[in-house]
């Protein structure tokens, strides 16, 4: 099977340090859109003290998807997944806006 790559242009902000991937995207009142969070390193999520749902892409070090939760309710949490290195957190509805699935490439254009 031929991997996809997928391109998203959405400004990616890079949490690498302990107090940043703890706090994720919690406390915000408002929904993300046209934004993501890349939480380095990190194989698992918690959506404790979020106010709206996400989509969840674990990735591994060569941007590899390796699992997706699509619409991840605040409250739930998901698995470590084993082969995850990173996750990124997207605006819900983003998976299926990109088509992103296990096996595709992900490349993030706007990343800070």
């Amino acid at each position: 099977m031929k991997e996809k790559n997928i391109t998203i242009s959405f400004q990616i902000k890079v949490a690498n340090s302990f107090f940043a991937r703890l706090k994720g995207l919690m406390f915000r009142k408002d929904p993300i859109k046209n934004e993501g969070l890349l939480i380095i390193p990190c194989n698992a999520v918690h959506m404790f003290f979020m106010k709206f749902p996400i989509d969840i892409v674990l990735l591994n070090k060569q941007n590899e998807v390796v699992k997706v939760y699509q619409n991840l309710k605040p409250w739930r949490m998901t698995k470590p997944e084993k082969n995850a290195y990173s996750t990124l957190e997207l605006p819900a509805g983003s998976i299926n806006q990109f088509g992103i699935r296990v096996g595709s490439i992900i490349h993030c254009t706007n990343i800070h």
